[in-house]
């Protein structure tokens, strides 16, 4: 295995904590996500942190807690839908590991997340929300891999483990 870590970015309910615990689990790995760690030592939820101390202050935490984790090996890493359309973030996840997108569709989208009232983002209208998903996609294609997010669990699990068998710069 040449990966040392694997980062999941993707936009907001495309499915990235349950790919990165099925995978971790398949390499026997830790699984972190970006926006648990940062609830936890901000001592409150997303939405409280949104409200509280504003979005700038949200995301600059996060590329903080990012830095800091993706010093840690073999650990499957999923980040916000914003951190990942961050392209710093993403110059620093592809200099440190595997970058896997998880594609997601607007209607999918739509269905999984629409009553989702912990997700601050979601307040926007239909078309900001589809601007938003368009923007960060931009920054999303930038991932080494690309997997479909309605796919089988299981089978993009295998992808990964493939794409981690080969050589990337920078794994």
């Amino acid at each position: 295995m040449r990966c040392k870590r694997v980062f999941l970015v993707g936009f907001m309910c495309s499915g990235k904590s349950t790919l990165g615990k099925a995978l971790a689990e398949a390499l026997d790995w830790s699984f972190l996500d970006v926006d648990r760690v940062l609830e936890e030592r901000e001592g409150m939820s997303i939405p409280e942190i949104f409200e509280r101390r504003g979005e700038e202050y949200f995301r600059k935490r996060e590329f903080e807690v990012l830095k800091e984790l993706s010093n840690l090996e073999k650990v499957v890493i999923s980040t916000g839908g914003g951190l990942g359309a961050n392209i710093k973030a993403m110059e620093l996840m592809k200099s440190k590991g595997l970058v896997v997108w998880l594609k997601l569709d607007f209607e999918t989208f739509l269905e999984r997340c629409a009553e989702d009232s912990s997700r601050p983002l979601l307040r926007k209208s239909k078309e900001e929300l589809i601007e938003l998903m368009k923007e960060r996609e931009k920054v999303y294609s930038l991932s080494h891999l690309s997997l479909d997010s309605k796919a089988d669990c299981e089978e993009n699990v295998k992808k990964i483990l493939l794409a981690c068998q080969k050589s990337y710069k920078g794994l």
